[in-house]
């Protein structure tokens, strides 16, 4: 819970599954008869320059709520003081309520949950160093430049971040390595691994007892895998001879190879995994102070899933936001938690938020019926080829069929009854999964295992029904690259509409995230090497960040927003082979917007966008006002002294790179602004696919900018004749010099009628 004041609406947050299932356990003891529990106390920009003044303003401030200075000091977990102004503590309701009600503080909040979230990847995208010139070789693949992780740690003997060839570290890195339970500075950082810091006293606080993981470090070492895996995916160094267990072979490396890595370590190994907003907090705040160039937050706090009306302060945009404002983009994921509308995370307009697709890779093994037809399954198998009889369970809850050391063949109607099926059948020699889904699903290693669709499931059924004894051959997994089948928004990708603010397209761009070779954490010998083969929206947030982290290096004065603009107005609307790209989920359909946000990832032409859409305090600050907060809240939360307008500006025209209309009521008019980043002498026209039965009329039609005139603002007018419904309809605006296409995606629906 949290105590929020000023604000009718607000920017949600919410905490799915990204790559690890996680539960919370709120610390808490009685205090009298009220319990103790964490709270952040966010007071917003900083009053003082020097952060020990801004935490002694802080002891001050909780003087008022206990009964002696010693008591106040001792409630303190963090202080925040580097980037924006707050602080954890230690406080009962009533106080908490107390503190909430000061016109100083902005919001209090109770801790909350976070959750966590290659070879091929950067070939797909067409971001090659092979190539003479391009994205890669114009940002000296990104060497002066920082990338902060916010995530479970690093395994810092992987190769990933060796330093070989690197420069010295960049002149602006305030950072440092932080040592601690295996993990020493001098050994383990490099030019590579400029930074390592972890963060453990909230989540210690709702621990309550317990202890970490036998196997767990309280160090930046970490021995869960992700964050390891979402660095090297962002940042990995070029490593020769990748594989895993012989899958996705070649030659790895990060989307920005030589960008340098800074680890926050902020979730921790306990059964189950996770950690507290309260040390996110102090993460974004030390990242702030260390000079990160990007931040790649694979994260997303805990449910419930769908608040409407919480509050900044309570989440990640906490940090964020102030990043953001200090010109660090922050990169996150839209959560795995499938294809329902209204799903995805992580929403505010100052995030940039990833979804997941497929590429054109795929991991299979060959079966052979005993009629000697072979057909394809998707498996990461690295046995043997066995052959065994073939068994067909029509009902695997209930069926008494002796299954030992045969093959089994079963219908699921949803994808989490794998694991179910596995662990009810230990005996088996091997296993089929038919299901309606089609993307990739992880398979078991040991045993012969594979997951086709219900069609070739049903060919499979086909066979055992034919022959009194059924026999079929599973081979050893391979890879197969080229096309195999069309890319697709995974199923797990959360999708949009925005469900608080509707207006404000989410996500906003997909990148890969299914099967994509990381660097793994071993520490034992195994015989599948150095890398790991994972999948999740996890994946796809670091190559994005990767993708900004090159972008930003070429344009060092870009802000946040103008290096986002600059990806969603360039990306593919197709694959890069020009093939449709179609979305999973029942049904099966070709992608929108709320699948895709503006689209697939395209860096080399992101370099050069032509014009974006800039984002400054201002327009946030004409955000916050359209969202419904009082000018108390804006002014604290910003630190500019704000009073909106009345009425209130319209989200309509927030300068999104992007037009969601979610009530349209005959007509409605809008405003945008561009900038030039291209040629100085530059004339664009406008171009328009309206959704179907929408009108979209454009003024001025035609934009000229030269030497003097580099910002030029428009209006959109747009009707519709459609009677009221609940379907949105998709379309897309592009401003063109004939060279240069800057496209934003166009979400329209007709007014909904309110019973």
């Amino acid at each position: 819970m949290g105590f929020v004041k000023g604000s009718s609406k607000a920017c949600l947050f919410i905490g799915i599954f990204f790559f690890l299932n996680c539960s919370f356990h709120v610390f808490a003891q009685e205090s009298g008869n009220e319990e103790i529990k964490s709270y952040i106390v966010y007071l917003g920009e900083r009053q003082h320059d020097d952060p020990e003044l801004v935490s002694e303003s802080h002891h001050r401030m909780l003087e008022s709520v206990f009964e002696s200075p010693e008591a106040a000091r001792a409630s303190i977990i963090y202080n925040y003081h580097h980037g924006f102004s707050g602080f954890a503590a230690r406080l009962t309701k009533s106080q908490a309520k107390k503190l909430s009600d000061r016109p100083d503080v902005f919001t209090v909040a109770r801790d909350r949950k976070i959750q966590l979230l290659g070879t091929r990847i950067n070939d797909y995208l067409r971001i090659s160093p092979v190539l003479p010139k391009g994205l890669l070789q114009d940002s000296d693949m990104g060497s002066e430049l920082v990338m902060g992780f916010l995530d479970t740690g690093v395994w810092p003997e992987s190769p990933a971040y060796y330093d070989e060839g690197l420069g010295p570290i960049p002149k602006h890195w305030k950072g440092k390595c932080v040592a601690g339970d295996q993990f020493d500075p001098e050994k383990h950082c490099n030019r590579k691994l400029v930074g390592a810091k972890y963060f453990f006293d909230g989540w210690n606080e709702t621990l309550n007892g317990k202890i970490l993981a036998e196997d767990e470090y309280l160090s930046p070492r970490g021995i869960l895998s992700h964050g390891t895996v979402c660095s090297s995916i962002g940042a990995s160094s070029f490593v020769r001879n990748a594989s895993y267990g012989g899958l996705a072979s070649g030659v790895f490396r990060g989307t920005a190879p030589k960008a340098r890595i800074a680890m926050y370590k902020v979730s921790w190994g306990i059964s189950p995994a996770g950690s507290g907003v309260v040390d996110c907090v102090r993460a974004f705040d030390e990242a702030i102070k260390d000079g990160v160039d990007v931040l790649s937050v694979s994260l997303a706090p805990g449910g419930p899933p769908y608040l409407s009306f919480t509050s900044i302060g309570e989440d990640l945009e906490l940090g964020s936001f102030h990043a953001v404002m200090k010109g660090i983009p922050v990169i996150t994921g839209s959560a795995n938690q499938g294809s329902d509308a209204y799903g995805t995370s992580n929403i505010a307009p100052w995030l940039f938020t990833v979804g997941a697709t497929s590429m054109d890779r795929t991991m299979y093994v060959d079966m052979t019926l005993g009629n000697n037809v072979t057909l394809m399954g998707q498996s990461m198998y690295l046995g043997d080829t066995v052959t065994a009889e073939l068994v067909y369970l029509e009902d695997w809850e209930t069926t008494t069929v002796d299954v030992q050391g045969k093959i089994i063949l079963a219908f699921l109607t949803e994808d989490n009854d794998m694991s179910n099926v596995m662990t009810k059948f230990m005996s088996i020699a091997g296993m089929i999964i038919a299901r309606s889904s089609d993307y990739f699903v992880e398979m078991m290693l040991q045993s012969p295992a594979a997951a086709v669709d219900y069609e070739v499931g049903t060919k499979i059924l086909q066979y055992i029904r034919s022959t009194s004894s059924p026999t079929i051959t599973i081979s050893h997994g391979k890879t197969l690259l080229g096309r195999p089948k069309a890319t697709t928004v995974a199923g797990f990708s959360c999708r949009g509409p925005n469900s608080v603010s509707p207006a404000i397209l989410k996500p906003d761009i997909v990148a890969p995230g299914v099967i994509l070779l990381g660097a793994g954490v071993r520490d034992k010998p195994d015989r599948f090497g150095d890398f790991t083969i994972v999948q999740g929206t996890s994946l796809s947030t670091p190559i994005v960040a990767g993708v900004v982290t090159l972008l930003k290096a070429l344009h060092p004065d870009w802000s946040p927003a103008a290096l986002k603009s600059a990806i969603m107005t360039t990306a593919w609307k197709t694959d890069p082979s020009g093939d449709p790209i179609f979305a999973e989920g029942s049904p099966r359909k070709l992608a929108d917007p709320f699948d895709y946000g503006a689209g697939l990832v395209n860096a080399e032409r992101a370099k050069d966008p032509g014009l974006v859409y800039d984002l400054n305090l201002d327009d946030y600050i004409h955000y916050f006002c359209a969202s419904g907060y009082n000018d108390t809240a804006i002014t604290v939360l910003t630190g500019k002294q704000t009073k909106c307008s009345s009425p209130l500006p319209s989200m309509l025209d927030f300068n999104y790179p992007a037009i969601t209309i979610p009530d349209l009521e005959k007509e409605v008019n809008l405003t945008r602004t561009v900038t030039n980043v291209g040629p100085v002498d530059s004339v664009y026209r406008a171009v328009i696919e309206p959704p179907q039965g929408i009108k979209i009329v454009v003024e001025p039609e035609t934009l000229v900018f030269n030497s003097s005139t580099k910002k030029l603002g428009f209006r959109v007018r747009v009707s519709t004749s459609h009677k009221s419904n609940t379907v949105y309809f998709f379309g897309s605006f592009t401003w063109t010099d004939g060279t240069r296409n800057v496209t934003i995606p166009l979400s329209v629906r007709t007014r909904v009628l309110k019973y």
